[in-house]
């Protein structure tokens, strides 16, 4: 992140990125109750019945009810509740769970329509060491649980999801399942299917890369970083000193480095360090102009969970993100969105985590932040198609063409911003020896699309047409 923005906000660790802990909000439209015959169905229980409780329990089993073998990977759960507070922070923990509570995920969202009954959900997935469930199987118990962060009892009474009197497992319609993206069981609130829209501008064809608009593509066709061309195009590789990051490490610009990879330009973001700040090197890239503001931006990143040399376990933050400064402390025309990945955790997370973070403002000391994110807790190692779009409503994240999260109108921007890459250590706690390591962020390239909504298959299709045409550079965003 730029300097003079951020001295650095996530140095006040975990709090950073729990402020806004459940209130994401994902993309809905109408729903109806799933049809007998389809492939799964989703059992529940309560572990705690009571109207009010310390924490809500609810427990459950994904069964098998086709004829083929289903991916439990490709399995999403919505368990649906009111939320206690404006603004309130919950947090998910897995008690025990037979597929292993490692392979099971947690994340919560606010609901684009609010019922009487539900204005929050907890998303439960899983990851790919959950395996496939084999027709008829079902997952066994898996014993969740979700809590407010401050412990105060949470009213469970008026939750839609919930059922006091559901103390055996038994099938359950009021959570929804979706396979591979599409609603297979259970009936949402009034107009809150989980199953993601194709696209909020609903193209004919998914794949036309739509009405042209200002657009900067970059495919960091570059010799190295002193190659005059990247300052030509807009760049500024990073050398002044400031966080983020661990006290007296520098930023050194030889560290990004460009290399072919299957026929296409790649950028890399070396980080390495010794254990001590004089010793720690690390990189970023960002454009000189702040002009992007509302419209899409893309790129293609590796995320790499272990060093290429060295001692792994670092706190480790690779990023793709877009940021203006923050001219006083809470002001409010400040923006910032990110996509992060912790591959050994740190912010209070002992493990693989990726972040998109929406900010409207923040003040330093003594801290205090304005902001919404959703959050995964697995591997994001290897290539990802990462793509956020701002509208005059919404801020939207997509990875691999998947829906990750929505942020509501509070945190669009209100000015422009640059657009920025690095990879820093959060400290030096992570890993102590002072043995030298090494880690790498590649990116492929960057995409923005002034004023334009695009789906993560117009992004494709409009990168793909960029390339066929051998264009390595465009930028036709006009400045302020």
């Amino acid at each position: 992140m730029k300097s003079h923005a951020k001295s650095r906000l996530r140095a006040a660790a975990a709090a950073a990125v729990t402020v806004a802990l459940g209130c994401t909000a994902l993309a809905a439209v109408p729903t109806t109750a799933s049809a007998a015959g389809e492939p799964i169905a989703v059992q529940y229980r309560t572990g705690a019945s009571g109207a009010s409780a310390d924490q809500s329990e609810p427990w459950l089993k994904v069964r098998n009810t086709g004829s083929g073998s289903v991916q439990l990977s490709d399995v999403k759960i919505r368990y649906y509740f009111k939320g206690d507070a404006v603004g309130e922070v919950y947090r998910f923990a897995c008690s025990w769970a037979v597929k292993g509570c490692g392979n099971i995920t947690g994340t919560f969202g606010t609901l684009a329509h609010p019922t009487a009954t539900a204005d929050r959900y907890l998303e439960i997935g899983f990851t790919s060491g959950a395996g496939s469930l084999a027709p008829g199987a079902d997952t066994g118990d898996m014993q969740l649980r979700f809590y407010r962060s401050n412990w105060q009892p949470l009213v469970q009474s008026d939750d839609y999801s919930f059922g006091a009197g559901s103390t055996a497992y038994t099938d359950w319609t009021k959570v929804t399942a979706q396979l591979g993206g599409a609603t297979v069981w259970g009936t949402a609130p009034e107009g809150n299917d989980p199953t993601d829209p194709t696209d909020p501008t609903d193209p004919t064809d998914p794949t036309d890369p739509g009405e042209d608009g200002p657009t900067l593509f970059d495919d960091f066709n570059y010799s190295s970083h002193s190659d005059p061309r990247i300052a030509a195009h807009g760049w500024s590789v990073r050398s002044n000193a400031g966080g983020p990051g661990v006290p007296g490490a520098t930023w050194a610009p030889d560290k990004v480095t460009f290399a072919t990879q299957s026929g296409n330009s790649v950028m890399n973001l070396e980080t390495s360090t010794a254990g001590t700040g004089e010793s720690t090197k690390q990189t970023e890239i960002l454009t000189q102009s702040m002009k992007f503001r509302n419209g899409t931006y893309a790129a293609r990143v590796k995320f790499n969970d272990a060093p290429k040399s060295g001692p792994d376990g670092d706190h480790l933050v690779q990023t793709f993100f877009t940021i203006n400064d923050l001219k006083a402390p809470m002001a409010d025309d400040y923006a910032e969105y990110d996509f992060e990945y912790l591959p050994n955790g740190g912010w209070g997370e002992s493990g693989n985590i990726l972040y998109t973070t929406s900010w409207e403002t923040y003040r330093p000391d003594p801290w205090e932040a304005v902001n919404q994110h959703t959050e995964s807790r697995q591997s994001y190692a290897g290539w990802h198609d990462l793509v956020v779009t701002i509208d005059n409503s919404s801020i939207t994240y997509y990875i691999d063409g998947q829906l990750f999260g929505t942020h509501g109108a509070a945190y669009l921007p209100e000015r422009g911003m640059s657009i920025n890459f690095n990879q820093w250590l959060i400290d030096l706690a992570g890993q102590t020896s002072t043995t030298p390591r090494a880690y790498d962020q590649q990116v492929d390239y960057v995409l923005h699309v002034k004023d334009k909504v695009l789906t993560p298959s117009q992004v494709n299709a409009k990168v793909a047409a960029l390339r066929a045409a051998g264009t390595t550079f465009q930028d036709t965003v006009p400045a302020g």
